[in-house]
């Protein structure tokens, strides 16, 4: 909980963007996919059930900039359930994405028809067992590092209709900040910016999501040992080693930083 309170300290107290890669370059990353798994699988954001698994510095500000940009139904799941407003032990840092007390008490509750799984929490926490009982089309981000939740090969063994990311480099679609924090503190720097915004971030965001749709240049398929990448359910985020990153991203954040 300490950086929530050092971000928002040096906030106050610098006249220069501030910028948490945990939280918030995790945060337009996850964003970006999102948007392309969403599209990929004919859903909207503000319709979906999202279920996060980790109530944390990062499962936060994940969940607060998805609800910036329109998601309605999230349910926050820690080590002990689903965060309620009935639960004793809820933190400043949380409290804001509790939901009304319900019936939902775990995760196996919380997973019955969600649309999205987001796992910002430990290897193995998720059981093929609740990959069956999502909705159709289901998105997975399974993120946590060095092992995910769950491995793709078990999750797409459950389910053929699934789009899914992972935080590691040898499974498609790696959610990675690499992809964000270069570009977004290039644009604040090019306009000048004092702070990183919300808008700053969902400019980010939606960049990524545009460039994944880009006819991928040859020397990103060299780099990467690949003889063909095209947008679909194993390629919804940009290689961090594209450099149009550097353009497509920053100057998205910049024009976000200006208005």
């Amino acid at each position: 909980p300490e950086c929530f309170y050092i971000e928002k300290e040096l906030k106050k107290k610098l006249d220069i963007p501030v910028f948490h890669d945990d939280q918030h370059g995790t945060a337009v990353v996850v964003a970006a996919g999102l948007i392309n798994a969403l599209e990929i699988q004919s859903k909207k954001l503000e319709e979906v059930k999202i279920v996060f698994l980790g109530a944390g510095a990062a499962g936060c500000s994940c969940a607060r900039l998805l609800k910036s940009m329109g998601a309605r139904n999230i349910i926050m799941v820690d080590r002990q359930g689903v965060l309620d407003k009935n639960r004793s032990n809820l933190h400043e840092i949380n409290i804001d994405l509790a939901i009304e007390p319900s019936a939902i008490k775990t995760l196996d509750d919380a997973m019955q028809d969600a649309d999205v799984f987001i796992g910002v929490s430990a290897a193995n926490a998720l059981s093929p067992s609740l990959v069956k009982k999502m909705q159709i089309k289901p998105i997975i981000f399974a993120l946590a590092n060095p092992d995910p939740e769950i491995l793709p090969h078990l999750a797409h063994a459950e389910r053929d209709d699934l789009v899914m990311a992972t935080g590691r480099s040898d499974f498609p679609n790696q959610v990675n900040n690499a992809l964000c924090f270069p570009y977004l503190f290039r644009g604040a720097l090019d306009a000048k910016a004092k702070e990183i915004t919300e808008s700053m971030k969902i400019a980010a965001a939606k960049a990524l999501a545009k460039l994944a749709k880009e006819p991928v240049p040859q020397e990103v398929l060299d780099a990467y040992g690949l003889n063909h990448l095209v947008f679909g359910k194993d390629y919804i985020i940009p290689k961090p080693l594209d450099k149009r990153l550097m353009t497509f991203v920053s100057n998205e954040v910049a024009k976000a930083a200006s208005k």
